[in-house]
């Protein structure tokens, strides 16, 4: 799933950016609306989380969503602002976004009202993967192995989830770092660790060290 982030703060948009990132999303960043606008046709998101307060003026953001509408773009759009007004509500849900999240919130909430939207999208995203002894319930968050669930930590399952949304992708040890782990001390080892975690949870086939990093190991 890819996400587009429009958020001209920088100390808000870079911690959301990264948490999302460790959620497994790929997330497109962008500062200004003109940004959004290239960003939004290179990426192609699957769900657009908005502010409504942006450089090009107060109400930047509502604009930018109704050019989205006007330009047939059917995924879910997630307002944030400090705007908690009813009318400001009201004018953007007219206006074609889908949810409303007032600011300070909290990142589990903004992850939280994320899935919630794209699980309405329905074709958009699958709420199980099944393939082999592996089951992943991503509206649950809940990992079986054999019909055993298996208790994963936070970075455990992002990491596995990554994997199964696109099962024959090839992910580099430096974009899982990047994208699950930033910022992190020990560097590439920590992917290793997780991968190894992974293996000892839930067998050592399900992830694959190939040619250029990792991929699922399962067959369908």
């Amino acid at each position: 799933m890819r996400i587009l982030l429009v958020e001209d703060e920088a100390g808000l948009r870079e911690p959301m950016s990264a948490y999302l990132r460790r959620q497994g999303y790929d997330v497109d960043e962008a500062d200004s609306i003109e940004a959004a606008r290239e960003a939004f046709v290179e990426a192609e998101p699957d769900l657009v989380v908005l502010d409504v307060m942006l450089p090009e003026g107060v109400d930047a953001g509502f604009d930018f969503a109704s050019e989205l509408r006007d330009a047939d773009y059917e995924g879910p759009i997630l307002f944030i602002t400090a705007r908690d007004a009813v009318e400001d509500r009201v004018r953007g849900l007219d206006l074609g976004g889908d949810d409303y999240l007032t600011k300070p919130f909290s990142l589990d909430e903004l992850a939280a009202r994320v899935r919630a939207l794209l699980r309405r999208q329905g074709p958009v995203r699958r709420s199980i993967f099944e393939r082999g002894p592996l089951k992943v319930d991503y509206a649950g968050r809940k990992v079986l192995w054999e019909g055993r669930e298996v208790a994963l930590s936070g970075r455990e399952f992002a990491l596995i989830e990554l994997f199964t949304l696109q099962p024959d992708r090839v992910y580099t040890a430096e974009e899982l770092l990047e994208r699950l782990f930033p910022g992190a001390d020990s560097g590439l080892k920590i992917v290793r660790v997780y991968v190894h975690r992974l293996r000892h949870k839930l067998g050592p086939d399900v992830v694959q060290t190939v040619a250029g990093g990792y991929r699922l190991g399962l067959e369908e």
